[in-house]
């Protein structure tokens, strides 16, 4: 099962407490205080796992402790620190305060570790308060409640290329067609119910992630469908493939309405989305006379206005894929990624 978004609380150790001890060995008449001081409560930290890809662990356990510290001992003996708690998440997870809904951090590499929760300090024994006036100190401390805080994890897919469009623009289809996912396809809307990821390979060395998610309709923005509440998976993408069915009807209006549809409901969740790199992608020429296509996505062309790449492809056999997904490398190989997670962004605002 897709999960993309949990709440979870996590509480870090409490530190152990100093101990009040006196020597008492035999032939030592003022032994003096050794009190040793506890341990450090363990912290809680989420570490990045690029083999998980659904958040659905933290649907059956929500509650997080790391161990606490243990109290110090005589003859100065330190307390043991407790163990620190790992929490493996998937790649790509944004992690926020879920009562004040500020970002901790959002991680984008395998391995990352975000201290969530910092361990209570520990108690201080009473060797600590020796001093000239108070050879025999009584007074320790206890040792300090760990951070505890509750979490909202947002899980959003990593890929270069993301698919966007009405239910039934062939999505899927496409996708089958030039990855190696194998999403259901079906003649009837909304057949893909959770994103996918695939991997498009030009050769050995060169390949690229394509993210599919369920198709949008008019009012999505507001809440219709099922995709809008998925786009967020499409964040990261560097590159955006509008599909457009241009064998859905004659009618070249009733197309370029269905594609200010789409471009509106972009707009209207999240104009960076909306602002992303976008190719126009014409499917389901396999339909009509190659003439006919040539001149339907001419006339799209004139009527929407679009400045943005056009391709015309059948998903279903393959024609126009391979030149797409080519050139869709190129540009990728010109366009490199300029994200950085969050804690490299503070550290570079710390160099300037």
């Amino acid at each position: 099962m897709f999960v993309d978004e949990a709440y979870i609380e996590v509480e870090a150790g409490r530190g152990g407490a100093g101990c009040q001890s006196f020597r008492r060995e035999k032939n030592v008449p003022r032994g003096g205080p050794d009190g040793g001081d506890g341990g450090s409560g363990g912290s809680v930290y989420l570490v990045s796992d690029a083999h998980l890809n659904t958040l659905i662990d933290f649907r059956y356990k929500r509650s997080y402790r790391a161990e606490n510290g243990r109290p110090g001992g005589g003859q100065n003996c330190t307390g043991r620190d407790g163990d620190d708690r790992l929490i493996k998440i998937p790649v790509g997870t944004r992690i926020c305060d879920a009562d004040t809904e500020e970002l901790i951090d959002e991680v984008l590499t395998h391995d990352c570790k975000v201290l969530v929760a910092r361990g209570g300090g520990a108690g201080v024994g009473n060797t600590k308060f020796k001093s000239s006036i108070n050879r025999s100190p009584k007074r320790t401390t206890p040792g300090e409640p760990g951070e505890s805080r509750r979490l909202h994890l947002e899980l959003r897919l990593l890929a270069d290329v993301g698919l966007v469009g009405l239910p039934n623009a062939g999505k899927s289809t496409f996708i089958r067609q030039v990855t190696n996912a194998r999403p259901k396809v079906a003649d009837y809307p909304f057949t893909t119910l959770k994103p996918m990821l695939g991997v498009a390979s030009i050769d050995v060395e060169k390949s690229f992630l394509v993210a599919d998610i369920p198709g949008l309709i008019e009012g999505a923005s507001a809440g219709a469908g099922l995709g809008m509440q998925f786009l967020k998976h499409l964040s990261h993408t560097r590159l955006l493939f509008h599909l457009v069915d241009i064998a859905t009807s004659d009618d070249v209006e009733e197309i370029a309405e269905s594609i200010h549809t789409i471009e509106t409901e972009l707009q209207r969740y999240d104009s960076d989305l909306s602002s992303k790199p976008r190719w126009f992608v014409f499917n389901k020429i396999d339909q009509m006379s190659e003439d006919t296509a040539l001149d339907r996505v001419k006339q799209l062309r004139q009527t929407c206005s679009l400045e943005e790449t056009v391709y015309a492809i059948s998903a279903i056999n393959g024609a126009g894929c391979r030149r797409l997904i080519g050139n869709a490398m190129n540009w990728l190989d010109e366009n490199p990624s300029t994200e950085h997670t969050l804690q490299e962004r503070r550290s570079l605002c710390k160099d300037e």
